[in-house]
């Protein structure tokens, strides 16, 4: 009686997928440098352009515009596949990080992100398509993860390196230097785009979707520049809100507003996440440095960390497979972030109230809540994969990404202004901003439990 041998067991670095694994590591790690290199600069840099009062601007730019691209790119994808739309984001991206680097105002640098933030959008759906072309079911969580592990050497060296770029040269070169990280992520990513072949049967998306993208672009930015101004002006941040929600309908899957139970919940549950953490993320540096005086070396180590624990989680999570569900990985995940927002706004409080705590402490609550993106935010692309097909996997992908984009960029936008208003009157600016985003992550933990497609 012959035996016969198991067939190996497939894996991301198996060679029919190691080529395109270590592209798009490669480019995601490319990316996470500029993010943690931008965060730990941009006190320097608005200080030096004396655009302090553009400071979440700067942060909510490139995230609003990058839905426009994401729009774009999700119905090119599925019209013609991901190769083309994916180079030419690459080609705005880089466009964007040469006008960030020669700005001589942060009105300029503005643009430049605006630029950033179109290239940057439509990279994050041509890669969400690939994975879902090239990979199997059974390795999307183990590619996700990656993405995520793809944050940690930048994680620990970006800080320090934008840090040092900085003082001894001049922040501009934090931009000017990443363009030449670009085109090595091109080479790495080329042999892996010629094997994609154009989808058999595209489809058409309604021109209608970029129309609504634009205007929820521009009402996000408005939120933050009416927001923080005075009297009846500031009511049109109101109305600006109300345009971005009524966009919303339009770009997220049905029900996503409301967060329904399966997939439109998943949609929500990424925009809430974003909202939570990236908002608090733009604003940890900054805090560091004015409350507890810290340098932009010193305070980027926060952010050094949060990489090692989000790639740490997700990586977890991946392991653990399917022994945790989706929906139980989201309620744990984001009850973890949470907890890590709400102690950091404590930390703040505490120090309001006249005892100072060590440093460590709002920083390690940050790096808590990083602990938490990471087991829930893979979970969220998989989740999105499993119910889609070769006709609506450029939409949904772009959708994940969409409410990715605008919960971040209007809760950056809402922090600015709220972070105004609150200096305004006299209150702690930054306890205002961390109360804003512990709220926002009590409802998404209740989205987060909603994300099962039963109950």
């Amino acid at each position: 009686m012959s035996e016969t041998t198991p067939a190996p067991r497939e894996r991301i670095l198996s060679p029919a997928y190691a080529a395109t694994t270590v592209a798009m590591f490669g480019l995601i790690a490319f990316v996470a440098f500029e993010a943690m290199a931008v965060a730990t600069i941009m006190p320097t840099v608005a200080r030096d352009l004396d655009g302090l009062g553009l400071f979440a601007l700067a942060f909510a730019a490139p995230l609003a515009s990058s839905v426009v691209g994401m729009v774009a790119a999700g119905a090119w994808s599925d019209r013609t596949g991901p190769v083309v739309p994916l180079l030419a984001s690459m080609a705005l991206f880089s466009l964007g990080l040469l006008v960030c680097g020669i700005a001589p105002t942060m009105e300029v640098l503005l643009a430049g992100r605006v630029l950033q933030g179109l290239g940057g959008g439509a990279l994050t759906v041509g890669l969400y398509v690939i994975v879902g072309l090239v990979y199997p079911p059974a390795l999307r969580p183990a590619v996700f993860a990656s993405f995520a592990a793809a944050w940690v050497l930048p994680a620990l060296f970006g800080p320090g390196v934008a840090a040092l770029v900085a003082d001894v040269w001049s922040w501009r070169w934090v931009f000017l230097g990443a363009v030449v990280l670009v085109v090595g992520a091109l080479a790495l990513l080329a042999p892996a785009l010629r094997r994609l072949e154009p989808h058999a049967e595209g489809t058409h998306t309604p021109r209608s979707r970029l129309w609504w993208a634009l205007a929820a672009a521009v009402a996000v930015l408005a939120v933050e520049l009416l927001g923080s101004a005075t009297g009846y002006a500031a009511l049109g941040a109101l109305l600006a809100a109300a345009v971005v929600w009524v966009a919303l309908g339009r770009l997220l899957p049905r029900g996503a507003r409301r967060a329904a139970r399966g997939l439109p919940a998943v949609v929500a549950l990424r925009g809430l996440l974003s909202a939570v953490f990236f908002s608090t993320e733009a604003y940890i540096v900054y805090v560091l440095q004015e409350h507890w005086g810290l340098g932009p070396g010193r305070a980027g180590i926060a952010l050094t960390c949060v990489g090692i624990t989000w790639a740490s989680a997700s990586q977890l999570q991946a392991r653990l497979g399917e022994r945790v569900s989706h929906r139980r990985a989201m309620v744990v995940g984001t009850s973890v972030v949470l907890l890590g927002v709400t102690c950091l706004a404590a930390t703040v409080a505490v120090l309001d109230a006249g005892v100072r705590p060590p440093a460590v402490l709002p920083g390690a609550a940050y790096v808590l809540a990083g602990a938490g993106m990471g087991f829930a935010y893979p979970r969220l692309g998989v989740a999105m994969l499993e119910q889609s097909t070769d006709r609506d996997r450029g939409f949904n992908s772009s959708a994940l990404s969409i409410a990715d984009s605008l919960g971040a960029a209007l809760a950056l936008s809402s922090a600015g202004a709220v972070f105004a208003l609150a200096e305004r009157s006299g209150g702690d600016p930054f306890l205002a901003v961390f109360a804003m985003a512990a709220a926002a992550g009590v409802v998404g933990v209740v989205a987060a439990s909603r994300t099962a497609t039963t109950s």
